[in-house]
């Protein structure tokens, strides 16, 4: 770990640190609250991967949609309007609208085939994205003088790395670079993940043998072909089995760093707070 000690984080003139975890457990939470002293520079992996690395693929998708409107099509030939994605820190919408969820066409779903090919580009688009995370902290602060630096990182991070390998080149380069916080959730914490799911699912990523996996499960278990698989039951159910996946992936990420715990992360309201909650994990770690 780049830093050694909580006496040697406290002391840092240039803190540097990585929050990972499932989604909804505060990363972008005490990212904001870093964001918000005036002296954090906030790199968010997935606004990344919207504007840098999938901006076109979203935006190409939106005009092939509206393509299928003769009046929107002849504006667009005649380029007299424009179609583009308006991706925010705390709306990333496009992302995964694009992402879609496989299954039944007359429900939203996608061709599974066509389903899989999104996912390796978000995969390899999170990837980079992820790579990125050295050039940003030098440019925060040789380009706009910010003096520490926090990258908020997508949940899927744990699907495309070896978590067994200790030569890992993606997380190698991460560890390196910042000091690497899992946000750890209960049983309580789950339970409510996948309440908040259940109510409102969403598109995700995973790991090309994970969702085929269960894909295959999924058909057998429904007798269903895949044009029938109702979308956002299929995300529903697989959600579920992702957090269980997920936990281990997360647990041997750890080891390059230190745990805190969503509770501890919830409660944080200044820069202060964060600090003294991460120095604390250290003197738990080291």
């Amino acid at each position: 770990m780049i830093y050694k000690s909580a006496k040697d984080w406290r002391a840092a003139k240039h803190k540097k640190v990585l929050f990972f975890g499932m989604s909804g457990l505060g990363k972008t939470h005490v990212s904001n609250v870093l964001r918000g002293s005036g002296a954090w520079f906030h790199y968010s992996v997935d606004y990344r991967i919207g504007t840098r690395y999938m901006g076109e693929y979203i935006a190409d998708n939106a005009k092939l949609e509206a393509m299928k409107n003769p009046f929107l099509r002849d504006l667009l030939m005649s380029d007299s309007i424009y179609i583009g994605s308006n991706i925010t820190f705390d709306n990333l919408a496009p992302v995964s609208s694009y992402l879609g969820k496989p299954g039944d066409p007359a429900k939203g779903g996608l061709p599974y085939g066509e389903y899989c090919r999104r996912q390796a580009q978000f995969r390899s688009a999170e990837i980079a994205a992820l790579f990125d995370t050295a050039a940003f902290i030098t440019r925060a602060n040789a380009l706009y003088g910010y003096p520490h630096f926090v990258c908020d990182t997508g949940g899927s991070i744990c699907e495309w790395v070896d978590v067994d390998d200790p030569a890992d080149p993606v997380l190698c380069a991460l560890e390196s670079e910042a000091l690497m916080v899992w946000i750890k959730g209960s049983e309580a914490h789950t339970a409510e993940l996948v309440r908040r799911f259940d109510k409102a699912p969403k598109p995700m990523s995973y790991q090309p043998e994970f969702l085929d996996r269960t894909w295959a499960e999924y058909l057998q278990n429904n007798g269903c072909a895949p044009e029938e698989v109702d979308p956002d039951a299929f995300i529903r159910w697989t959600y579920a089995q992702a957090l269980a996946h997920r936990q281990p992936r997360y647990e041997k990420m750890a080891r390059r760093g230190v745990t805190v715990t969503a509770d501890e992360i919830s409660g944080v309201t200044s820069e202060a707070d964060v600090v003294e909650v991460i120095a604390a994990a250290l003197d738990r770690t080291v």
